[in-house]
């Protein structure tokens, strides 16, 4: 398994609590559309993101966000300044 598949494992594992309608999880898959996540939402599951990955994720940067794979991309990036 790459550092990125653990990546995706680790989101994909921290998206499960927040799929309140079950949709299936694939690296296209949009917050605020396919999941249907509210802002508040969001905003609670980027801190358990910053949390798993000791990371600080700007408001900016996360409205920027908008897939599984987009995130999957910033975490490892935000890893990689540490």
């Amino acid at each position: 398994m790459t550092d990125r598949d653990e990546t995706y494992a680790k989101i994909f594992t921290l998206i499960e609590p927040f799929n309140k309608k079950g949709i299936d999880i694939e690296p296209g898959t949009r917050f605020a559309q396919d999941l249907e996540w509210d802002s508040l939402t969001v905003m609670d599951f980027v801190a358990s993101v910053e949390d798993e990955f000791d990371i600080l994720i700007s408001m900016n940067r996360a409205a920027e966000i908008e897939t599984v794979d987009q995130l999957v991309d910033a975490v490892r990036q935000l890893e990689s300044e540490r």
